[in-house]
């Protein structure tokens, strides 16, 4: 029995097992209740007294234990603000930024700063670009401090790049600039100052693009610059005024002050520059010189003799007349400037205009400002840059140099440079590129578009712009000088209704690109002094895109005009063609009220429209319903001759009514 009952101990517990009580039941029976005992025990014993008796194991922390801790840890990092307070930036604003990347500065949502942005009467989504003036004043009022960029000045990293030591400082050439109305014989008076016939040469007999010459007179080089006379050159024209230390204005003695000679005279006035009048075409009879010096008073240029300072000479370009005297007063007059310039540095020049020819890449005509241009010297203009591979002069021939004051050819330009910027010859490659790169990336930064402040009346002027036409055009022309003067005229054709879209424009040859772009545009391409490519004429004439051909800047605009006026909507004219009297009226089962009319003047038609007038007043408008001359229906019925005439869907017609006829004719407008 003792033996039995020491073999049902449990053997997972240390405690000694209870001794069994008198009178326990059989030992199967003892076993089950020690077995319940032994379940009873294993439910009592806790997971951290298993955990206390096993060492090998690592005691961890409970899962609402790590969660207290990690509170605690945000609480202690945590700034102690409150909801009215917030942190403060320091905010960089450059000259233009992304409303999104100026949220992002500012850790702020991109829908409160577009919120901002409305408040102040600015429309803008998250990618369009603000000024900085506008960026300022939101970061000031999202409660932030603006710190405004300084812009970069590339002018002083270049004039660092050119500084030279103990300069040679020698004077220059003047830059003579010849202004004047079209056709009053600007290229005439160089040619004969030159002894070419360069007038020849050009289309229409009138000068379409910049050109640059240097004469000499009494060992002294001038340098000339011929300007268009036409008024779509404006931009050509105030070029050369900028460009210029004199300008040279000539007035046709038969034709005196014209558009363009005013237009010429407030470019020499605002690049502050002397003038040297020349009265041209004294060789016409009965041409009175004395209008021309009166027509001048009233744009305030006082000539010599009438006790001015604006020297004038009376010239004859075609007799070669006092061409001596005309350039004296050019030497007298440039006396009194400050013409020294350094000869002995890196060259600085004036692109006067640019092409692209066949064989030698882009080319631009230059005139150097100061220093001496040289071949093999790199150099940066604008978004280009390049290295000198020949200089050519006016003459086209081969020179290996130029000094200040000088026109010449440069080639070697990566691009096609921009007609009125500057090229500064840097020491070396890596130097240009990387102004050039600075300069792109400034460009690209001014040219990207900004959010205008909106108002009501301006969204509802661009709403019902909706209906605008457009015509899309692809200019292509000879040099950049023509192309800027066509897409600005260009750009001024139109109205309310119709305009112009100049979707590409550049210099050369027509290529499939270009016909490839009208197609898909469905516009045309204009080539102005150029042509297509064989190429680009088969793409064309398998896409019928219209290719139009030019070398006449007004012809150009004219026909463009003409081609944009076919878009206007037709006018629509009224034409009243007769008048009939009601002298009596039957009734119709079948058409009514029928008018016995006697026609007062004029005709009357069945398909014309009609007006009832009664004691002045138009009672009706409508239709004729059936027109009859006795039983018979006819289609019209003439002056002084009765007829029946009833009304379409109308009936109330009286006695000594009148009937007004009139038909409707479609008028094509012009621009």
């Amino acid at each position: 029995m003792t033996k039995e009952t020491k073999n049902t101990k449990p053997t997972t517990t240390s405690k000694p097992a209870t001794p069994a009580p008198a009178g326990s039941a059989a030992p199967r029976k003892k076993l089950t209740l020690n077995t319940t005992a032994f379940q009873k025990k294993l439910s009592s014993i806790s997971v951290n007294n298993l955990l206390d008796e096993e060492p090998d194991y690592e005691k961890m922390p409970s899962l609402a234990k790590t969660k207290r801790n990690r509170e605690k840890q945000k609480t202690k990092y945590k700034p102690n603000l409150t909801s009215s307070q917030k942190i403060v930036r320091e905010v960089d604003i450059p000259v233009k930024i992304s409303v999104q990347e100026l949220a992002s500065r500012m850790s702020e949502k991109t829908g409160d700063v577009v919120k901002a942005l409305m408040k102040s009467g600015i429309m803008a989504t998250a990618n369009q670009y603000i000024d900085g003036d506008t960026a300022e004043l939101i970061v000031t009022e999202l409660g932030h401090t603006p710190k405004r960029a300084e812009a970069i000045s590339l002018k002083d990293e270049i004039a660092n790049h050119q500084k030279t030591k103990n300069s040679k400082i020698l004077p220059r050439p003047p830059i003579v600039t010849v202004m004047g109305h079209v056709d009053h014989g600007k290229t005439s008076l160089l040619d004969a100052l030159r002894n070419t016939n360069v007038t020849s040469k050009e289309s229409g007999g009138i000068t379409q693009h910049i050109g640059a010459y240097q004469i000499q007179h009494k060992n002294n080089p001038i340098t000339f610059l011929d300007t268009p006379g036409h008024a779509a050159f404006s931009n050509i024209r105030s070029r050369g005024a900028n460009l210029t230390d004199l300008v040279v204005l000539v007035v046709a003695a038969n034709d005196s002050v014209k558009p363009q000679t005013i237009e010429a005279i407030s470019h020499a006035k605002a690049a502050k520059v002397p003038i040297v009048l020349a009265i041209n075409k004294m060789d016409l009879p009965d041409v009175d010189p004395s209008i021309v010096r009166n027509d001048l008073l009233t744009h305030e240029v006082v000539v010599e003799s009438y006790s001015g300072d604006v020297l004038e000479t009376e010239i004859s370009a075609i007799k070669k007349t006092n061409l001596e005297k005309l350039l004296d007063n050019i030497l007298l007059q440039v006396e009194i400037l400050d013409l020294n310039v350094e000869h002995d540095k890196l060259a600085e020049a004036i692109v006067v205009e640019s092409k692209i020819e066949t064989g030698k890449g882009p080319v631009a005509t230059v005139i150097v400002k100061n220093g001496t241009f040289k071949e093999g010297d790199h150099f940066t203009c604008g978004s280009a840059f390049g290295r000198v591979r020949a200089l050519l002069d006016e003459n086209g021939s081969r020179i290996k140099s130029a000094n200040p004051g000088m026109p010449i050819e440069v080639l070697g330009f990566d691009s096609v440079p921009q007609a009125g910027d500057t090229v500064y010859v840097m020491p070396n490659e890596d130097i240009a590129k990387d102004i050039t790169e600075k300069v792109k990336e400034q460009k690209k930064l001014e040219n990207t578009e900004s959010v205008k402040k909106s108002s009501l009346e301006e969204m509802m002027a661009n709403v019902s712009k909706g209906d605008m036409k457009k015509l899309p055009i692809i200019v292509k022309a000879d040099v950049q000088g023509s192309l800027e003067a066509i897409v600005s005229s260009l750009e001024k054709v139109g109205n309310e209704e119709v305009k112009i879209n100049v979707v590409h424009n550049s210099i050369g040859a027509i290529n499939e690109s270009d016909v490839s772009l009208a197609s898909s545009a469905q516009g045309l391409v204009i080539g102005f002094n150029i042509r297509a490519i064989p190429q680009a004429r088969t793409i064309a004439k398998r896409d019928k895109v219209d290719i139009r051909y030019y070398s006449i800047i007004y012809e150009l605009i004219d026909d463009m005009k003409k081609m944009l006026s076919g878009l206007l909507t037709p006018d629509t004219k009224e034409e009243i063609i007769g008048h009939a009297e009601v002298r009596d009226t039957f009734k119709s089962s079948k058409f009514g009220t029928i008018a016995g009319c006697f026609v007062i003047d004029g005709i009357v038609q069945n398909s014309a429209k009609i007006r009832l007038v009664r004691e002045g007043k138009i009672i009706h408008e409508g239709e004729v319903g059936t027109l009859k001359r006795f039983k018979d229906d006819v289609k019209e019925v003439r002056e002084n001759y009765e007829c029946g005439i009833s009304f379409k869907d109308y009936s109330d017609i009286l006695e000594k009514d009148e009937i007004e006829f009139y038909i409707t004719k479609e008028v094509q407008k012009e621009l």
